[in-house]
């Protein structure tokens, strides 16, 4: 009898237990997957995304060593270059010799202002945004940034375009979900989905690296694109992945918004980015140096040398001081303090706490203008007074800090050209004209003159000999 009582007991239990388990399973279900699906909040932010098709290219993907120090001096681009299959960060750009390379960007102002990466822009011929909607347009580079791999465009239209809205990458935390969309290996609009892996990464790429690692699956032809948070707002710019086989194996970082915005404010205002100079060269402290500098820990930047004139020297730092807050920042390593100056910008006051030996000091030190800006102001008075715009051509001559600025051999003889928007074929920012027919040309205004010939001349066309990254060549252009 008893046992009777106890079959039917634990029968009635399993009853009510699987009546509870469907009861509750059908309660929640729909709305549970309503809640974990991103179908509205993508279907939302597509028309934001791009495809960028570019001609000329010279930045190829292919394997850095990231294990080697980056130079302060060299480009983004020319880091993926430099060590082409030698180890396992790549570029996600699409590139391939001959071909034309294919990448991501978005816009960013209803103008038709679009973001992307430099790496997927540098060295173009000709630009082509494609948009959501399968809209072709061409493209014009407005500014761009080699230490922050970032690059902002122009797109020629006569309406308003759909925009990102950019969040707020400093709140993002490791776990949150976040969703890339871009034109891996060529495909628009793909999708793919992760978590915020790290942050704060530092591949050796540049000297302000600040990367947010994700797992979301991205690949060649996703640089520059977005990469969103839940509700659809831009937290990071997808620029590289660590591969070792040359595929995805989800790990890929993004330049967070917090960083990408004020350097994209910037390249829209003046075309180039501000950062302020401080006139120091740094190294990270280890144990034994420590101690034999008389310090308590190793936290901080140790100057090791002081530029003769700089902001520095005249604030009175000097060699063997450590940098260990900025403006009441504490500064925990040379990243840092690179991070924090280059974000003030030039002609600002700041608060540096030095420690110098056992004494620590605030010394106060008004942050001047970097080398970099001045050449890039000087290209633009010299583009100013010395180009008439010929052919849509803006050209510069070469003086030393022009030279220096696009890396120009000194032997090199010719006129630059600063902008080409108005060139139908071949001419692009960057390229060096050496000769204007068979005449060779030192200023615009020999360009200028040369042009002016051979229209008088009956000519339809001029030819210009032109020396780039990737080697001379004869460009012939239309005379209108």
């Amino acid at each position: 009898m008893k046992l009777a009582q106890g079959v039917l007991w634990l029968r009635t239990t399993s009853v009510v237990l699987v009546v509870l388990c469907i009861w509750q399973f059908s309660s929640f279900p729909v709305s549970a997957m309503e809640s974990t699906s991103l179908a509205d909040v993508i279907e939302r932010v597509k028309p934001v995304v791009v495809n960028i098709s570019v001609g000329g290219g010279n930045a190829a993907p292919g394997l850095a060593d990231a294990k080697r120090f980056f130079d302060g001096d060299q480009s983004f681009e020319d880091f993926f270059r430099k060590f082409f299959r030698r180890q396992s960060f790549v570029s996600i750009e699409g590139d391939r010799p001959g071909t034309r390379a294919m990448g991501s960007g978005f816009i960013v102002d209803p103008s038709g202002l679009v973001v992307t990466n430099n790496h997927v822009v540098a060295g173009a011929t000709d630009v082509i945004v494609t948009l959501n909607d399968g809209t072709q347009l061409s493209a014009e580079v407005v500014g761009f940034d080699q230490k922050t791999d970032l690059s902002l465009l122009q797109v020629d239209t006569d309406h308003q375009l759909p925009s990102a809205i950019f969040g707020d990458s400093d709140r993002t935390r490791v776990g949150d979900r976040v969703f890339a969309v871009g034109n891996p290996f060529g495909l628009q609009g793909t999708v793919t989905t992760g978590i915020v892996s790290a942050r704060g990464r530092d591949i050796q790429s540049g000297p302000f690296d600040d990367f947010l690692q994700i797992d979301a699956p991205i690949n060649q032809g996703n640089s520059g694109g977005p990469l969103f948070d839940v509700t659809g707002k831009v937290v990071g710019v997808n620029t590289a992945i660590f591969s070792p086989n040359g595929g995805n194996v989800g790990i890929g970082f993004a330049i967070p918004s917090g960083q990408a915005r004020p350097v994209i404010e910037q390249l829209r205002v003046q075309g180039y980015v501000d950062r302020g100079w401080l006139g120091v060269q740094i190294q990270s402290l280890d144990e034994d140096v420590a101690v034999g500098l008389g310090l308590d820990g190793m936290v901080g930047a140790l100057v090791t040398d002081v530029v003769i004139d700089s902001p520095a020297e005249v604030a009175g730092i000097k060699s063997g001081d450590v940098v260990t807050t900025f403006n009441g920042r504490s500064i925990e390593n040379i990243r840092d303090l690179r991070l924090a100056v280059a974000s003030s910008g030039s002609e600002q006051a700041v608060e540096l706490g030095v420690q110098r030996g056992a004494d620590f000091k605030n010394i106060t030190v008004w942050l001047g203008n970097n080398p970099e800006n001045e050449a890039l102001l000087g290209i633009r008075e010299k583009v100013a007074k010395g180009s008439d715009n010929t052919l849509g051509l803006s050209l510069a001559p070469l003086p030393s800090e022009v030279r220096r600025r696009f890396k120009i051999e000194d032997t090199m003889t010719g006129v630059l050209v600063v902008g080409a928007g108005g060139v139908p074929s071949g001419l692009s920012r960057g390229d060096v004209i050496l000769r204007v027919g068979t005449e060779p040309v030192a200023n615009p205004s020999d360009v200028n003159e040369l042009i002016a010939t051979a229209r008088e001349n009956g000519q339809s066309t001029v030819v210009f000999y032109v020396a780039r990254s990737s080697g001379r060549r004869f460009i012939a252009v239309p005379l209108p």
